[in-house]
């Protein structure tokens, strides 16, 4: 029997993202800050972009094997980047275990990829539980229902457990009707690499590469080194 492909290898598509260039420094010379900002908002701008802040997180597990899952990005500063989570989920419990992690923000449309690593770290009770408040009530009735990354035996189950957690916290319309779960946590990634790349014609694609040398933030300029790659 002959093997059964699922993806055409022949398939193509040649990319045609806008250059970086070699000016490296719009508002922060050599620091990514400006330009992780700019590409956020351009790609939040772009109607082609279903999800801007849609973000893969990569860790590893107790195995050291590598683990990978897609959350929002809800926080961007001079400080990191910042995503929340049930802590004791598959990520939460490998973040405990090893606190590093790879992010990927891609905006296919646009043929742009930022990707960063560094140490993440929690970033306590009080902004998850102000961040928790800010989420439609449907999701904070899922998230207190959901014993994330735990089996469950059917969907039935599932939704009753949801239903119950409708009728325990009656609706008022006031954001603070559904309490933040105690599992319920914030992280923060604080990058020592964050690559720029554009998919460009052949093959040749544009990337670029901050790579921290010192203690600062991701606007300051004295603390990254810039250099571009091959693509």
């Amino acid at each position: 029997m002959s093997e059964r492909r699922v993806v055409d290898p022949t398939a193509r598509l040649d990319y045609d993202g806008e250059l970086i260039g070699d000016d490296v420094s719009p508002g922060g010379a050599g620091a990514p800050l400006a330009w992780v900002e700019r590409w956020y908002a351009e790609a939040k701008a772009d109607p082609r972009v279903a999800e801007p802040n849609a973000m893969v997180v990569a860790t590893v597990d107790a195995d050291g094997l590598p683990d990978a899952r897609t959350v929002l990005l809800k926080g961007l500063s001079a400080g990191g980047l910042t995503f929340y989570t049930n802590t004791r989920s598959a990520k939460g419990q490998q973040l405990a275990a090893h606190p590093h992690a790879a992010l990927v923000l891609l905006w296919h449309p646009m043929f742009r990829q930022i990707r960063l690593r560094g140490a993440v770290t929690p970033t306590g009770p009080d902004d998850a539980a102000a961040y928790f408040a800010t989420r439609p009530r449907g999701s904070q009735v899922a998230t207190r229902a959901s014993r994330q990354s735990q089996p469950i035996g059917t969907r039935a189950e599932l939704e009753a457990k949801v239903a119950a957690e409708e009728s325990r916290w009656p609706d008022t319309g006031s954001p603070a009707d559904v309490p933040a779960p105690s599992t319920w946590g914030g992280y923060l990634l604080r990058p020592d690499v964050v690559e720029l790349w554009v998919g460009r014609r052949s093959r040749l694609h544009d990337r670029l590469v901050f790579t921290r040398t010192g203690d600062g933030g991701l606007d300051d300029p004295r603390s990254w080194r810039t250099e571009r790659l091959q693509p």
